[in-house]
């Protein structure tokens, strides 16, 4: 058994259940995983390619049920992944916001 096809297996995913988009970005990240090259910016980037990719599967007509439910909690894991990756970055803006808000509300003389 291959990498991929132990790493989707503790997913409950065969490599067959990816589609193309998803299967050429896993191929990627091994990749840069293997040669000490994966950063926080190359998954955020993969994880927003990935959700992408679901996005345009689910506004394809011709699902069944099933296959819509499993694009819909793909999708619904990509969101999750991005908004835990780019948490500590929101909250940064939020402070620097407030803290420009502070720093106008004084009138120093």
């Amino acid at each position: 058994m291959n990498t991929i096809d132990r790493l989707l297996e503790k997913t409950g995913l065969k490599y067959e259940d990816l589609t193309n988009d998803e299967r050429d970005t896993l191929q990627t990240q091994l990749t840069a995983l293997q040669q000490n090259k994966l950063t926080l910016e190359t998954v955020k980037s993969n994880i927003t390619f990935m959700k992408g990719a679901v996005e345009k599967e689910l506004c394809k007509v011709g699902h069944n049920n099933k296959q819509d439910i499993l694009l819909k909690a793909r999708l619904r894991n990509y969101m999750l992944l991005e908004d835990f990756m780019t948490s500590p970055e929101k909250a940064k803006q939020a402070i620097e916001r407030s803290l420009s808000g502070i720093g106008k509300k004084i009138d120093i003389r």
